[in-house]
């Protein structure tokens, strides 16, 4: 059976420039992925929000994500950190990351991975592209893939 079938999986965007956040959610319901979608601005607010800490210190205002779509350059505490901090987290490792970023560096692609990343994806220019890529996300990570629930 799959995990994804019987309930919508939240998708937890991280990034803080708040015009990527809305065309990535714009996107997101461009391709019919119809699930729960909710926003962190930096590493900072992630890492709160994944153990539910501070103002997420309510279960029910952040809800486990089953995938999260990580920008690598935000302030306070930047998309690598943050990633560094969730694989070394026994509760939260199995969560799958893909990191959606304006980096080309091959220095983040190789290090995205080492650090445990599933997928390193370089932002779109155009929204129809990131229509695209959602397109392609939603068909892989919510109709292909067997997420682990938690």
């Amino acid at each position: 059976m799959k995990s994804n079938s019987k309930r919508p999986i939240t998708i937890l965007i991280a990034d803080d420039d708040p015009e990527d956040r809305m065309l990535a959610a714009e996107a997101l319901k461009e391709s019919r992925l119809a699930n729960d979608i909710r926003f962190v601005e930096d590493g900072e607010e992630l890492l709160d929000y994944l153990l539910l800490r501070g103002r997420f210190s309510n279960p029910d205002d952040a809800p486990r994500p089953g995938v999260i779509l990580l920008d690598l350059n935000m302030p306070r505490k930047d998309g690598r950190e943050a990633l560094r901090e969730i694989k070394e987290t026994p509760d939260l490792r199995r969560i799958p990351i893909i990191v959606l970023t304006t980096s080309k560096a091959e220095i983040d692609i190789y290090r995205s991975y080492d650090l445990g990343v599933n997928s390193f994806i370089v932002k779109p220019v155009t929204f129809d592209s990131l229509v695209e890529v959602m397109q392609v996300l939603r068909k892989y990570w919510f109709e292909i893939v067997e997420i682990a629930a938690d």
